[in-house]
């Protein structure tokens, strides 16, 4: 959105308002975890500081708004939008995604307040909510950053526009056909691998284009075109290693969400629980004893992981109680598979208090899970390549600034 900005001198208002609606969202994200308003297992045991927060949150919104319009006549676009088909209409397509995408989480997380308020009774809603609400709008976001920077500014052409589209749309369909010829027979999950295909095609195809150009003109070899290639545009290219990092994100959402297995039982010394091709053998439970200036107690259960008769690892699931504020918690034991491709989560719900004999495990087989963690540090390094510091950029924009100090200062 700045990026419109500064190119064509507009949305200065809309970018003032996401401005102060992040920084309000922020402070009353950190009031209704330290009040206990809004149960969740994100909010922190109750504190007196609750009520300065929202104050303080109420009283930055007013007078930021108070702000906004003291200056709106200054803050007018220089240029009206001259075309649907336009990347600045994609970005504001964008903008408004995140926009419908924040209000969804803002109504859920409120909504047992507005309905004790309205009803008397406290109604909460659920993963279903999100997973429908915001679903749909984040699939519409990975399809829109593959179209968005082959749109071409103030006007583009449907003709060339289509020409640039028609080789990631194929392999897209291509993927989509191969999944349910293998038996993918969810279609949200093959239209949400279609998408990131071809939001990844598009992305590449970018790099590719760019790197054939360098070869053509300057006779580099490929790795030397792709490294000038981003140093001399850092901001486009690492915009687009981000692109690349939320495709990742978005398969590893897609695969733990719509193929995750989990399972449940309670289990005697020596027996075993069967899920997903994995076989959890209960093997021992032990207690530890708080140590010296600890307070901490831990419940301990010693689970063998088996597959094709080969033991994998032994899981150690167990339960964290702090004996001085009363407070439990139930760290699962992990295991991730080779390749990345799942991982294992087993949690220790409950045990036979006498001699325990038998436990309770609850199992999840989380399938790609790891492309989130994938994903997340390509997105770091994208930030990290549109962000860093361009020696040639900064001698530009040097007397530009200059001359500006000296009106500013006549």
């Amino acid at each position: 959105s700045v990026m419109i900005q500064e190119k064509r001198g507009q949305l200065k208002v809309w970018n003032m308002i996401l401005i102060i609606l992040t920084y309000c969202l922020v402070i009353l994200g950190t009031f209704i975890t330290r009040t206990g308003v809004i149960s969740s297992v994100h909010a922190f045991a109750r504190s007196e500081i609750g009520i300065p927060f929202f104050v303080f949150v109420g009283a930055a919104l007013v007078i930021s708004l108070g702000l906004l319009l003291s200056r709106w006549e200054s803050l007018k676009s220089e240029n009206q939008l001259d075309s649907l088909l336009s990347r600045e209409s994609a970005f504001l397509l964008n903008n408004l995604l995140f926009m419908g995408i924040t209000m969804a989480v803002f109504w859920g997380t409120f909504f047992p307040i507005f309905s004790e308020l309205f009803t008397g009774t406290k109604i909460t809603v659920g993963p279903p909510f999100y997973n429908r609400v915001t679903g749909p709008q984040f699939a519409a976001l990975v399809l829109l950053m593959g179209v968005g920077p082959l749109v071409a500014w103030r006007r583009a052409s449907a003709r060339a526009l289509g020409r640039l589209l028609w080789l990631p749309t194929a392999t897209a369909l291509v993927l989509a056909g191969l999944l349910l010829l293998l038996g993918v027979g969810i279609p949200g999950a093959v239209l949400g691998f279609a998408i990131t295909e071809f939001t990844a095609a598009t992305t590449l195809g970018e790099f590719w284009r760019g790197v054939r150009a360098r070869q053509r003109s300057a006779g580099e070899p490929p790795l030397v075109a792709l490294s000038r290639l981003i140093g001399r545009n850092r901001r486009r290219y690492g915009g687009y290693l981000i692109h690349l990092g939320v495709v990742l994100v978005a398969v590893g959402v897609i695969g733990s969400h719509f193929f995750q297995k989990e399972s449940q039982g309670t289990l005697g010394r020596g027996q075993s629980l069967n899920v997903a091709g994995y076989t959890l053998v209960y093997e021992g439970f032990h207690e530890s004893p708080p140590q010296p200036g600890n307070d901490l107690i831990q419940d301990v259960a010693t689970v063998g992981l088996y597959r094709d008769g080969q033991r994998l690892a032994t899981l150690q699931p167990h339960r964290d109680f702090y004996q001085t504020t009363q407070e439990t918690m139930t760290p699962p034991a992990l295991y991730a598979a080779k390749m990345g491709t799942e991982d294992v989560y087993l949690l220790l719900v409950g045990w036979e208090q006498l001699g325990q004999t038998s436990a309770s495990f609850k199992v999840y087989i989380n399938p790609l899970v790891n492309f989130i963690w994938l994903g997340g540090f390509v997105f770091i390094l994208g930030t990290l390549v549109a962000a860093w510091p361009d020696p040639a950029e900064e001698r530009l924009l040097a007397p530009a600034a200059e001359s500006r100090w000296v009106l500013g200062e006549v």
